[in-house]
């Protein structure tokens, strides 16, 4: 019999579990359980049904480029759920001197496939379109600038395209998925498509615009893909491909050790807190998905220079969300906006509490509400999360309308209101990541039997998770 745990029941551990038990299908000699610390599965991962809203608590789609869990989805029996953005009315606005300023058609991220579009653009100045023209002229500087190691999102946006097109484009927008600071963001890991573009053409400009001459008049696919009755459903489609009692909810780790060949795990269960004895359990092998700080502390007695390997740094989210019937107020078109942070970095003041983003969810995509109601979605990141979440969850939704409405003019009260707290839910992978992983690894693989999942270490998207933890249970299966 080999015995297998998989610490932790976000998506990273359902997917496991997932390969796992239809590895037990054809071999009844795998045994697999699953210890979650919370109550529920699904982590991050979480839709609330109302009245005929969708309303997500975390993360409301994926990347559609990426495929892996558009695969699971289909392989789950989804295939029909499969919706995608509204990309025909797709805008992003900035927040520049309290007016939503829109970031140009066909770009990707800071990048402009066209340069034409930005020539009426109130967002940049002459200077900055010039410097998006120098960019696509400077192809040998620029390659020839590429350093050799890893270097910040802001060194390598800068070198491209200077400081203006940074502050006011990049950074919110790598803020608004990573919640991090550029300044230390690890652009070969975040953003590593741009790095083999320099490679290639040097310019980002004509790596964009060959792409565009090689696509021809073949349409683009949709920027984002979600499931029509939100992401929740395919949480409970893994669970219910799963057996009950190989799901162990209210079962923090506690402690992980050898003993001879095999693992020996403690948890705490329901109504033994501090009796550890009948929690101990063996197993041959352990899928560690926790977040980051129990994966240290559970690594550090075990390996403590692999523990100081793991990210230190990680970014907290609050997700304000608000239902609005029959609306009466108008939209910018498009999927809403982000506010860079205006903070300048030598100041000593604290920063006042101040929103990431806000997503317009009836406009981003279909079918998410009733007729004539709009949903929005606020969030607070880094510093002002931090502030934010020992309020209670009546302040922080006042706090979000309050700054709703200075943007977005005058707002009905919600009939809906949820509130989330992600803390620490965003490992920053910052400057020397990849290295610090493959270093990491070299210590896990000394370790034996042990294999670590979730979102510190190749990705931070639900494809990314999904794809690691399905290959890393093959892997082992096939061992």
């Amino acid at each position: 019999m080999t015995r297998i745990a998989i610490l932790g029941g976000g998506i990273a551990g359902l997917a496991a579990a997932y390969e796992l038990e239809k590895a037990r299908q054809r071999n009844p000699d795998i045994d697999w359980h699953l210890y979650e610390s919370t109550n529920r599965l699904g982590g991050i991962v979480e839709t609330t049904q109302q009245d005929g809203y969708i309303l997500e608590q975390g993360p409301d789609g994926w990347v559609t480029e990426k495929p892996w869990a558009r695969d699971l989805a289909i392989e789950l029996g989804l295939e029909d759920q499969l919706i995608h953005s509204n990309d025909n009315t797709r805008k992003t606005y900035i927040l520049i001197n309290n007016q939503l300023q829109p970031i140009p058609d066909r770009m990707r991220m800071m990048v402009p496939e066209d340069l034409t579009t930005l020539e009426n653009s109130p967002l940049f100045s002459p200077s900055a379109r010039e410097a998006y023209a120098s960019e696509l002229t400077n192809v040998a500087a620029l390659k020839a600038s590429a350093p050799a190691k890893d270097e910040s999102v802001a060194s390598f946006v800068r070198r491209h395209f200077g400081e203006e097109v940074l502050t006011k484009i990049a950074a919110p927008l790598l803020s608004g998925v990573f919640g991090g600071d550029v300044h230390k963001l690890s652009v070969r890991s975040v953003m590593p498509n741009f790095v083999t573009m320099e490679q290639k053409h040097g310019s980002l400009i004509a790596a964009l615009q060959a792409k565009a001459k090689a696509r021809g008049d073949r349409p683009q696919q949709p920027i984002f893909t979600t499931l029509c009755n939100g992401l929740g459903t395919l949480i409970d489609a893994l669970i219910s491909r799963l057996p009950q009692d190989r799901l162990h909810l209210n079962h923090p780790a506690h402690s992980l050790k050898r003993e001879g060949k095999r693992w020996c795990l403690r948890t705490t269960p329901p109504g033994e807190k501090g009796r550890l004895g009948k929690s101990k359990k063996h197993f041959n092998h352990i899928l560690l998905a926790t977040p980051i700080d129990t994966t240290r502390n559970l690594l550090h007695p075990l390996d403590p220079n692999a523990a100081t390997l793991i990210p230190t740094e990680a970014s907290s989210a609050i997700l304000a969300a608000f239902a609005f019937p029959n609306a009466s107020f108008t939209l910018p078109e498009g999927f809403g906006f982000l506010v860079p942070d205006t903070t300048p970095k030598t100041s000593n003041l604290k920063p006042e509490v101040s929103l990431l983003a806000a997503t317009f969810v009836t406009q981003k995509f279909p079918h998410r509400a009733p007729t004539d109601a709009q949903i929005l979605r606020a969030f607070f990141g880094g510093q002002s999360a931090e502030t934010l979440a020992i309020a209670d969850d009546t302040t922080i939704a006042q706090t979000a309308l309050t700054q709703l409405q200075k943007i977005l003019g005058p707002l009905p009260q919600p009939t809906i209101t949820t509130i989330r707290r992600w803390p620490r839910s965003l490992p920053q992978y910052e400057v020397g990541h990849q290295t610090r992983i493959a270093q990491l690894d070299q210590h896990i693989a000394a370790l034996g039997n042990l294999t670590l999942l979730g979102n510190a270490y190749r990705g931070v998207g639900l494809p990314d998770l999904i794809r690691d933890a399905r290959a890393a249970v093959q892997s082992l299966v096939k061992a």
